[in-house]
């Protein structure tokens, strides 16, 4: 399937402020979850973009780059690893990426309204003309270009973490749920940036406590 057929539809219909969504760090143990939201020129194609997961790090940062340089607008969405404990993940995901495209902004600091928004897999809360597209970020170049932005920005973000916390190992892992973290958290327990309510059946956790 032609990656540009969907958003090219939509702005068959007219829509010219298309804002591109998805988010990363929905299945991680440690961390705040983030959402990307792009508008990109109409018709943009950017050779290589594909879901980020199905990328290398030395790609995505190099597309990282280039989406930047040619995006109209972005917008970043973060939502706490407490808030995720208060009101679940996909409600914080969906928080962050409605966040994302009220936070959409121009390179030189202007405000971008969307006048249509495409999401990976879920709607948001907001009141504006939206299409969810399941495994959006493999079928559709504006959203796999929205999962590297995403992607990326949590990743930095983890390195800076991972000087903080740097027992858990969060610069390899990125706060999934790998053996090298379990291992971390049997050992040293959970940190005040940990998920309480993903640590059931690796901690016997007090979700009313935090470090």
């Amino acid at each position: 399937m032609d990656m540009m057929s969907i958003e090219t539809e939509i702005w068959g219909q007219g829509y010219k402020t298309v804002a591109f969504v998805d988010e990363v760090g929905r299945g991680c143990l440690f961390g705040d979850v983030v959402a990307a939201a792009i508008v990109l020129p109409i018709g943009l194609k950017i050779d290589g973009v594909n879901d980020s997961k199905k990328l290398s790090a030395k790609k995505r940062e190099s597309l990282f780059v280039i989406i930047k340089d040619r995006s109209i607008a972005i917008g970043i969405g973060i939502v706490s690893a407490e808030e995720i404990d208060r009101i679940n993940i996909r409600n914080a995901s969906k928080l962050a990426m409605k966040k994302a495209v009220e936070k959409l902004t121009s390179s030189n600091g202007e405000k971008v309204i969307a006048d249509f928004i495409m999401i990976d897999a879920e709607n948001i809360e907001i009141d504006l003309p939206q299409k969810a597209i399941i495994k959006g970020d493999s079928l559709s170049h504006g959203i796999a270009a929205a999962s590297i932005i995403a992607k990326v920005t949590r990743d930095k973000m983890c390195l800076e973490w991972a000087k903080d916390y740097p027992a858990y190992g969060l610069e390899k892992h990125k706060g999934y749920a790998t053996k090298m973290h379990k291992e971390a958290l049997l050992e040293y327990g959970a940190s005040n940036l940990h998920r309480r309510s993903f640590l059931k059946k690796i901690l016997k956790v007090n979700q009313g406590s935090r470090d």
